[in-house]
């Protein structure tokens, strides 16, 4: 099922994590953290269906071919040539992330646990080139956990009310299964507690079901929802005092206090999203067009937009007459990142140069198909 507000509303949030992950003003990425990972758990909660209560292999197999293969996929990848980018300059053990940690080439061993960790607990991923991809294991467990939680929930609801459907009945359960993982989330940080066979503990999961659950409870409660000027600005003032006031955000290490904050910031900036995506959706043109090719095709952008960062970082390197070295830093070079510009720079090619690059393959795939067709 497509949906175009949905799709301009995965633009906006792959497109806010670009900008997230471009050293961008502080006070504009304390903003968009509020709620663009977030976003990202409630779009993929409004496509969940009731059939799959029954259909639940479909939904697993779904889920493991839209997360566990491209994570698979990707991770080795980067595995692979994770060496090659020190012989080609793009990595060095002297220039790393904001908080001075750096990378280093893999030995033999550390390569091959590397990839037993990709494959067996979607961990082990390249954290340099690879940022991210915790989205992928997040995403996979929280919608798998959602669907037995739900099942169960439902089922328990059926036998209470001797198998005759309420009225509200899928509402409530929806609510109940979502204050389930928020009290799950909530237990776990205020006990500092780790699900340990869940690589950075589980809190991301937990908080990632609990959203993935809101997306498919605004999806019941949308068509008695308008979109309005005013509430949109509502939803965004109340982001931004969160954002300066009581910052919170997706964080694996999130204390309690950054929980309780969490979801009052990050559903209103879901709502206001979803707002202005409405807005969009109903003025034909290039910016629509562009943003439903971006939201059907995050994929891209988010496995390539660290790499694309480097093209940027090269010519920030020349602007400044920079060592060459600093092209290994992750995300991106931090000197004069909150005096200069360049992080609108490292968005545009971060989201278009993936994107490029997509429609361009998309287009080579199309003429060849043809061509078989006519042979």
């Amino acid at each position: 099922m497509r949906n175009k507000t949905i799709s301009i509303m995965k633009a906006l949030a792959i497109i806010l994590m670009v900008i997230g992950h471009a050293d961008s003003p502080s006070r504009l990425t304390a903003f968009l953290y509020e709620f663009h990972m977030p976003l990202f758990f409630v779009c993929a909660g409004f496509f969940f269906s009731l059939r799959y209560l029954s259909q639940e292999a479909t939904f697993v197999k779904r889920r493991f071919k839209g997360l566990y293969l491209p994570f698979l996929k990707w991770s080795v990848f980067f595995l692979l040539i994770h060496n090659l980018m020190f012989d080609i300059g793009l990595l060095n053990e002297r220039y790393g992330n904001w908080s001075g940690g750096v990378t280093h080439p893999y030995t033999w061993h550390q390569a091959q646990q590397r990839l037993w960790n990709i494959v067996t607990a979607m961990g082990g991923y390249d954290e340099f080139l690879c940022g991210a991809f915790w989205f992928f294991r997040a995403l996979l467990v929280a919608s798998i956990s959602w669907l037995v939680v739900y099942k169960l929930a439902d089922w328990a609801a059926g036998k209470m009310a001797s198998r005759r459907k309420l009225p509200c009945q899928t509402l409530l359960t929806t609510l109940l299964c979502c204050l389930f993982f928020l009290f799950l989330a909530g237990w776990k940080t205020y006990a500092g507690l780790r699900i340990v066979n869940l690589v950075q503990g589980g809190y991301r999961d937990l908080m990632g079901a609990f959203f993935f659950g809101c997306g498919f409870l605004f999806r019941q409660l949308r068509p008695l929802y308008r979109p309005r000027w005013w509430n949109t600005l509502l939803f965004a003032a109340v982001v931004a005092w969160f954002s300066v006031y009581a910052t919170a955000n997706m964080n694996w290490k999130s204390t309690f206090d950054q929980f309780l904050w969490l979801p009052i910031p990050a559903l209103c900036g879901c709502l206001m999203t979803y707002n202005i995506a409405s807005f969009l959706e109903r003025r034909p043109g290039p910016l629509r067009s562009f943003l439903c090719f971006c939201g059907d095709n995050t994929l891209p952008i988010f496995v390539f937009h660290i790499i694309s960062f480097k093209l940027v970082s090269a010519l920030k390197i020349m602007y400044y007459g920079m060592d060459w070295q600093q092209i290994g830093c992750h995300m991106v070079i931090h000197d004069h990142a909150h005096e200069d510009y360049f992080w609108i720079l490292y968005t545009i090619v971060g989201v278009g140069l993936p994107l490029l690059c997509t429609w361009c393959w998309q287009r080579i795939s199309q003429s060849r198909k043809l061509r078989v067709k006519e042979f």
